[in-house]
């Protein structure tokens, strides 16, 4: 069962037939996370990173994404690991939360390292500055400065991959809701506090339930 809802969240496409429900999905959840985010900044100082840019991106957080997915030609499965490598960052990375303004960075870096962690074949750092609007140069720091955020910590294993497709699950689920729901507050988070992707996971308790923490 667990397995058919991760090849669900994995290959299963939008409306148009053209992009995977992940992207969606996964866009979606960030959207929500770098707004969060945004709002603690009034509240609590974040440390500022070479994953930040001086101005929002004007391009969407889906959009960008969707751009990575037509370009990058990696497999969906990349997106699921590049969410993995997003939640060790800030985990590991407490003072760099995500946010507007790093987090197109943060996504063109996770994916450009979990292809080449995942697949066969992929493109080069060149190729991937390109896609994601950046330098040659800068798309080398970036990659260098998220290994060592990671402390080189690349290898996701099975239960943890099927525990954030569930999380991705999860994030659908919300999505279908009224907007009356989606509207009402979020209990155990107080404003101030940085948000992370979600709440404490631990890679050894993927027996357990999580909640996703924003």
């Amino acid at each position: 069962m667990a397995e058919a809802e991760t090849n669900t969240i994995i290959n299963d496409k939008d409306d148009q037939e053209t992009v995977p429900k992940i992207i969606t999905f996964l866009s979606s959840l960030l959207q929500r996370v770098a707004e969060s985010n945004d709002h603690c900044r009034l509240f609590q100082s974040q440390k500022i990173s070479v994953f930040h840019g001086l101005t929002r991106p004007t391009i969407s957080i889906k959009s960008y994404l969707e751009r990575i997915f037509k370009y990058a030609n990696c497999s969906p499965s990349c997106f699921v690991v590049a969410y993995v490598y997003l939640d060790r960052f800030v985990q590991m990375q407490p003072s760099l939360p995500i946010n507007s303004y790093n987090v197109h960075r943060l996504l063109i870096t996770s994916v450009l390292v979990s292809a080449k962690f995942m697949d066969d074949m992929y493109y080069n750092n060149a190729y991937y500055a390109k896609v994601g609007g950046i330098s040659t140069v800068e798309m080398n720091l970036l990659e260098v400065d998220f290994l060592f955020g990671l402390g080189f910590q690349l290898n996701v294993a099975p239960t943890t991959f099927h525990t954030y497709c569930t999380f991705l699950q999860r994030e659908m689920c919300m999505q279908i809701q009224s907007p009356l729901q989606q509207l009402l507050p979020q209990p155990s988070f107080n404003i101030g506090r940085p948000l992370k992707i979600h709440c404490c996971f631990k890679e050894d308790e993927s027996s357990h339930h999580h909640q996703l923490a924003v």
